[in-house]
């Protein structure tokens, strides 16, 4: 017998509410109802393993798009309901407490709604005009039920004819909504939702019949679930192949180059953790591009990218983690209970570390193959997190003009002191080089002079080194290849105070300082730069705070022939000869602006037909 009944609430408002605020995206009622239904299957397993309900050789789930009658359906073959349990589970819990839930958060947005008020399987009225519910105890002597409503104040309960244990959700869809019936849009959100769930799924299934009738002679066709009940991460690490794991990555994140390397996590205290970290191939050096890490709970999907569990610098990595422990509220989308929460992301950050170190120990030449992909993860996520900086800092290798890695710490100086900094001694200089090809004629003159530099040619690499400096204050500070004239590159006497005139005389508005200097070594001059100064620029260009005027030196070398016969030369000859060797400095430095190569090419043309004349 049917009967009706009042849901148990004190404002006529709470659909609205619920429908507004309950999910930030409404597709994710499919991810509630499918995972009512695995809980359900779950639910009748353990009494099967108890000894308390018969079980079935199969477990499955089965959504059906209908679009003649406007409905999609969901059903298992779990525990079920009876009626006292529908009204319980159905019509009171999910609306206890209503009237303090319309107060609270018709003023607050509506966040977190879910954990106090277990509204999960509410959230089908977001595209819902009416939803009914057929369902099955697994006690043989309970009834099938069936419940109905709106999802105003009102519903129906009564028998039904559901031979089969287990529950049907019917959801007459809204006009407005009518593309969830679309298989397409379905099997799209499946994919996303539920693609690890723990029991087979199937989209609109076909019959045996249907089957038969499509198979041709000697095959057999079958009904293809949509998900995968046993993805690779739930392995032990040491059952999956390395091709199992290339082809995890590919099917999991639609990428067709083959990872670097990864991490597999799996541990059950202090709590339980699964998943694999991946590693990609880093596609330009000159961005961080974010990847996915996709968030499961007991293989529901929660989101891509919860920065509370994945921290900052692990989003530019691939990958899967599943944490049934993580602190969820009902909706599955909102995080409770931060403490927990950090300890998550700590233990994540260390098993990356671990792992780095162990591959730099383990296995070099792979690591250094490595490092152009890895080394902007690894720098950027020292500079986010200092306990990561801790665990990796003797793994930060840098290249040098050799092409030999080493460590960045080895090429530190003994601590300066206080005393001796008080005295002028400063930490010592690392000389780096951001652009192999445009600093060229830098390199050679270190090269010559039996110098060194590192290679810095990743963008954070600017910001990385100011970080380095910072944590290591009395041991290393970092000048670029053409910020100063290194002391080893100089000799004795080289000042010439006649030069610097000439050279003032014909420079004088171009704003730039000169100097001379006895340098190693035939070139007629060099740009140098305050590193402080370029700093400031590079950093307001990459915020686009505009450009911080560079403080330029002109570093005439004293020494060179060329430079030399200035002193006897007319005053045309010597203001082509200056402009020269001003430009040659000046795109051994940086490229030259429209206006300065106009120039150059100018005084280029002229010295040409001086010379054929």
């Amino acid at each position: 017998m049917e009967k009706q009944g009042n849901i148990r609430i004190a404002s006529e408002n709470m659909m609205p509410i619920i429908k507004k605020w309950l999910y930030s995206e409404k597709d994710i009622f499919l991810r509630e109802i499918v995972s009512n239904a695995s809980d359900a299957i779950t639910k009748l397993k353990k009494l099967v393993d108890l000894g308390e309900a018969e079980g079935s050789d199969s477990y499955r789930i089965i959504v059906r798009t209908d679009k003649a009658a406007g409905t999609l359906t969901v059903e298992d073959n779990g525990i079920g309901m009876t009626e006292e349990e529908v009204e319980t589970y159905i019509t009171q819990i999910a609306f206890s407490g209503a009237a303090d839930f319309v107060e609270k958060y018709e003023k607050a947005g509506g966040e977190g709604i879910i954990g106090h008020f277990g509204l999960g399987f509410y959230s089908a009225y977001m595209v819902s005009d009416n939803i009914e519910i057929f369902t099955k105890s697994y006690r043989s002597d309970a009834p099938a039920v069936h419940w109905e409503s709106d999802g105003n104040s009102t519903y129906t309960i009564g028998d039904c004819d559901k031979q089969d244990r287990g529950t049907r959700v019917v959801m007459h869809l809204a006009e407005e909504e009518k593309e969830f019936l679309d298989e397409s849009v379905i099997r799209r959100l499946l994919n996303k939702y539920c693609s690890f769930m723990p029991y087979e799924i199937y989209l609109n299934p076909k019959s045996e019949e249907e089957l038969k009738a499509e198979s041709k002679e000697g095959e057999e066709k079958k009904n293809e679930p949509v998900n995968t009940t046993q993805p690779l991460y739930l392995k032990q690490p040491k059952d999956c192949t390395e091709q199992e794991y290339k082809d995890f990555y590919r099917h999991t994140f639609a990428d067709f180059n083959e990872p670097l390397f990864w991490i597999h996590l799996n541990m059950e205290y202090p709590f339980r953790l699964k998943g694999i970290l991946y590693f990609p191939k880093v596609k330009k050096q000159v961005e961080l591009e974010r990847g996915h890490v996709k968030l499961y709970c007991n293989q529901v999907y929660i989101a891509d990218n919860i920065k509370e569990v994945i921290p900052e610098f692990l989003m530019l990595l691939n990958g899967v983690i599943d944490c049934p422990d993580i602190p969820l509220n009902v909706s599955r989308s909102f995080l409770q209970n931060d403490a927990q929460v950090q300890k998550i992301a700590k233990h994540i950050t260390k098993k990356v570390a671990d792992k780095l170190v162990e591959l730099y120990k383990n296995d070099k030449e792979r690591y250094e193959n490595c490092w152009k992909d890895l080394s902007t993860f690894v720098k950027f996520g020292c500079i986010k997190d200092d306990s990561f900086y801790q665990r990796v800092k003797d793994i930060i290798i840098y290249k040098n003009l050799s092409g030999e890695y080493r460590p960045v710490e080895s090429y530190f100086g003994e601590e300066v002191s206080e005393e001796d900094a008080k005295e002028g001694k400063e930490p010592k200089a690392v000389y780096y080089v951001s652009d192999e090809k445009k600093q060229a004629q830098y390199i050679r003159m270190f090269k010559d002079a039996g110098l060194d530099a590192i290679v810095c040619d990743t963008f954070i690499d600017p910001h990385f080194i100011s970080y380095i400096e910072y944590k290591n204050p009395t041991k290393v500070r970092f000048l670029r290849i053409d910020a100063d004239v290194a002391g080893e590159l100089k000799e004795e006497g080289g000042a010439d105070s006649e030069l610097e005139e000439i050279f003032k005389k014909y420079l004088g508005e171009k704003h730039v300082r000169i100097r001379t200097e006895k340098l190693k070594g035939n070139v007629p001059a060099i740009v140098n730069v305050s590193e402080f100064m370029r700093r400031m620029s590079e950093m307001n260009q990459f915020y686009m705070m505009g450009d911080a005027a560079a403080d330029v030196t002109l570093v005439v070398n004293s020494a060179s022939p060329a430079v030399q016969a200035l002193k006897g030369a007319q005053e045309e000859q010597q203001k082509c000869a200056v402009m020269q060797i001003y430009y040659l400095a000046l795109l051994a430095y940086k490229q030259l602006t429209p206006e300065e190569l106009s120039e150059f090419t100018d005084n280029q043309t002229a010295m040409i037909e001086k010379f054929l004349k």
